[in-house]
């Protein structure tokens, strides 16, 4: 009833007439302009028990000008599963969440797009992890870049979880071009990759134990724990925290220091 009341007749084509005590439209408006029954129509806006389609409320949203926010919480509504988030325009990240992660510092955090591309980092994590290197995709980099393969061991135990949560993650966009081409590469260029991938395992992201050895302070150990905004579904922030009981803090406090000390001289 609130989503009719907003929209004028005059904004669907309808003509606006004297005396009208209805705001907006009125349900039998709604109805044949989404090309439904009205009795249908009064019988989902009052919630009753009933079998609705995709393709009705799709014409009703289309109707009443729901946003993509409020289309997926009318398919909740009705108990089905809300469609695929349709597809954001082209901006890289918001400037909230940039903040968030330079205010995680001096612990490494990134932020990473739908096919796990790392489109913005701290400094921290820019020193840690070398993100201003060619490779930017997170996951072809765990599986390609020495940074991460470099303890055999610790990649080895962290590989398959890897592999389930970005199957997971991507589940909701088989069809998107870049994480087919993220899936393609891998197979064609890691065995370790094509053999994991093909177990088809799926997995929450969780908190994963990330062991980076570095070449100036050693052997970094961090958890790792991704975080989705509802306002930026297509966006994780993913936040390092050294893990207790291991000299990481104190060798990431060195190694932000040494890098300061270095531009300060320069």
């Amino acid at each position: 009833m609130s989503r009719r009341a907003r929209i004028s007749p005059a904004a669907v084509g309808l003509p606006e007439t004297a005396g009208r005590r209805t705001p907006g439209l009125r349900r039998e408006e709604v109805a044949v302009l989404a090309g439904i029954a009205p009795s249908w129509y009064q019988w989902l806006e009052q919630g009753r028990e009933i079998n609705v389609s995709s393709q009705v409320l799709d014409a009703v949203a289309r109707v009443l000008g729901l946003d993509d926010v409020e289309r997926r919480h009318l398919y909740a509504l009705a108990g089905l599963n809300p469609p695929l988030q349709e597809s954001k325009p082209a901006v890289v990240h918001c400037e909230g969440l940039q903040r968030l992660i330079e205010a995680w510092g001096p612990n490494p955090a990134t932020m990473l797009d739908s096919c796990w591309n790392t489109v913005a980092r701290n400094e921290s994590a820019r020193l840690v992890f070398g993100t201003d290197r060619p490779e930017r995709n997170c996951l072809v980099a765990f599986f390609r870049d020495p940074v991460f393969r470099e303890r055999a061991e610790a990649w080895e135990r962290a590989a398959p979880a890897v592999v389930a949560a970005f199957r997971a993650a991507t589940a909701l966009q088989p069809d998107d071009e870049g994480v087919r081409r993220v899936v393609r590469e891998l197979r064609r260029d890691s065995p370790d990759f094509d053999r994991l991938w093909a177990r088809q395992d799926v997995g929450a992201a969780g908190v994963v134990v990330n062991e980076v050895e570095h070449p100036v302070v050693g052997t970094l150990t961090f958890e790792s724990s991704q975080l989705r905004m509802p306002a930026r579904p297509d966006l994780t922030v993913v936040l390092y925290n050294p893990v207790p009981g291991t000299e990481t803090a104190k060798r990431l406090r060195r190694l932000l220091s040494s890098d300061a000390g270095g531009r300060t001289e320069s």
